[in-house]
């Protein structure tokens, strides 16, 4: 029998993966997101948001029920990027390659099984090569190599190969979308992700204590503290989904600030040597519109400094 549907497992795999926000937040490229992932950018998406009167996401502000992300998560899969991978893979799938190619088309688009080399090596039959391709590709967000994908991409490749739903059938450290808790106890082995959180929250000015992937009460202060300064966030001590994101747009914020201030002085230079124009005027000018781009690129990441150096407290 033909295999046309994605599993029980393969959406748990989804959602341990994309996690589950009830409330809206943007995501390290600045895409306003909810629930398991869903955001506005999915046409699949926005025809579920519209059947319940949601017509933009408003970061901090816009809210699902728990019911309605899993109906949302549900249709999306079985309508939408399920049908796709159905669509443009043999006939002779399996259960665990149609829910890691799904888990995959969810994340990226369905062009991964109808265009990209992926779907291409599948259809020629090189199952192999295929899930090594799949495991060592995809993992990028804007150019930077963001370690939850490089994670998921090597899990659906697993899944896809061997049938093995990672974090589903067996015990391991989470990925990025279960959400973490503090613990009295430090764990034998540091949790990689807290350890990441840990790092960026180091680099923001949020004292975490010891880099050790331990989630003990000095990282749960932290980013409750990081929580209380940002205008999007619950609350909560929690590291979770919409936590992590907005760490790494804070620390993408930090990067664009370095790289936007040297092109534009490089530019600027280059513009009145080019022009006989008045150095300084140039100079000025762009830095101008470099100042005021980011401005509006990063209002959250910036809102959330300002609350930070005054101790204001934001209530999401």
């Amino acid at each position: 029998m033909e295999i046309t549907t994605v599993s029980s497992r393969g959406r748990a795999f989804v959602r341990l993966h994309e996690g589950n926000p009830l409330t809206a937040y943007l995501d390290p490229t600045g895409t306003p997101t909810i629930g398991t992932g869903f955001t506005m950018n999915s046409a699949y998406c926005r025809r579920e948001f519209a059947k319940l009167g949601i017509t933009k996401l408003i970061p901090g502000r816009t809210k699902i029920t728990a019911e309605q992300s899993d109906r949302i998560l549900r249709t999306v899969i079985d309508n939408g990027y399920g049908k796709e991978v159905v669509a443009n893979s043999p006939a002779d799938r399996t259960q665990y390659q149609m829910d890691a190619a799904t888990s995959a088309a969810f994340n990226l688009g369905g062009r991964i099984v109808s265009k990209w080399r992926f779907g291409k090596l599948w259809r020629a039959g090189r199952l192999k090569a295929a899930a090594d391709y799949l495991g060592s590709h995809y993992n990028t967000s804007k150019g930077k190599r963001l370690p939850g994908l490089v994670r998921r991409r090597k899990e659906e490749a697993l899944l896809f190969e061997q049938g093995i739903y990672t974090g589903v059938d067996t015990v391991v450290s989470a990925p990025e979308g279960v959400p973490r808790q503090a613990t009295d106890t430090a764990p034998e082995t540091g949790d990689p992700v807290v350890r990441d959180v840990q790092g960026m929250l180091k680099k923001r000015g949020f004292d975490p204590g010891t880099i050790d992937g331990w989630f003990g009460e000095n990282t749960r202060k932290a980013v409750l503290s990081y929580q209380m300064a940002h205008p999007h966030l619950i609350n909560d001590g929690i590291i979770g989904p919409a936590t992590i994101a907005q760490l790494r747009r804070d620390m993408k914020a930090l990067r664009d600030a370095a790289q936007k201030s040297g092109a534009s002085a490089a530019a600027s230079g280059a513009i009145a040597w080019a022009s006989g124009l008045p150095v300084g005027w140039i100079v000025t000018s762009v830095v101008i519109i470099a100042v005021g781009w980011f401005a509006w690129r990063y209002r959250d990441v910036i809102t959330r400094r300002i609350n930070t150096l005054t101790g204001h407290e934001v209530e999401v």
